[in-house]
């Protein structure tokens, strides 16, 4: 029987954790048939938001931009821009030293990645990361498979590895985590607006409704 580690993975918050995006990419984008490609896009945009109205340190890295998968998401870019993406050639992230080195830099041990595919590029990084003492967590729903199959076996193979499963709001609420962290407040109810569907629209409701003294919950 493999040996589970029952440990307790602490909570996400905005000086523990370091950001990885993995190829957000048209070519890659194109096999994806695990979640729809503007919920994608959507879920992994917010997901970026999220890192940058908390300061958390984002790594981006594409594979074969010129050759093979194209240029990263522009609406990605545009949350960070000027900021370099480390292209590789290994469709494995952990393989390539600039991306592991930029990690290291960080000095955090919680990695949250999000990417495409969820059975290649980031099921190989993620036990890899494990295998070298990080805590990783995936956005489930900011990562797709070539199936719906393909990504659901790969978020089993992580999890069974000791990888934990969250999602772009759940990141994002996690790094928040009380209404009265006034700093981030505006910001964060704001990306809810934008990208977080009927959530958001019920806080739209809630302004509408209450007036300027609405206070959103989850």
């Amino acid at each position: 029987m493999a040996n589970i580690d029952n440990r307790i993975h602490s909570l996400l918050d905005p000086k523990n954790c370091v950001l990885v995006l993995v190829d957000f990419q048209p070519q890659m984008t194109f096999a994806v048939k695990s979640i729809d490609g503007q919920t994608l896009i959507s879920n992994a945009t917010g997901l970026a938001k999220a890192a940058k109205i908390f300061n958390v340190p984002t790594i981006i890295t594409s594979v074969a931009e010129k050759s093979f998968s194209g240029p990263f998401f522009p609406q990605i870019k545009k949350v960070f821009p000027g900021q370099e993406i480390i292209d590789r050639t290994t469709m494995n992230c952990w393989e390539d030293k600039r991306v592991v080195d930029a990690i290291k830099k960080t000095g955090r041990k919680k990695i949250v990645f999000a990417g495409l595919w969820t059975e290649v590029c980031i099921a190989t990084a993620t036990i890899m990361a494990l295998e070298e003492g990080y805590e990783v967590y995936v956005v489930a729903d900011a990562c797709g498979g070539t199936t719906q199959t393909a990504h659901d076996m790969a978020m089993l193979r992580m999890i069974q590895a000791g990888a934990v499963p969250i999602t772009w709001l759940q990141f994002l609420l996690e790094l928040q985590r009380d209404w009265a962290r006034t700093e981030t407040y505006d910001a964060v109810t704001s990306l809810v607006r934008e990208n977080a569907g009927t959530y958001g629209m019920g806080v739209e409701y809630a302004k509408a409704m209450l007036g300027e003294h609405a206070r959103e919950g989850s």
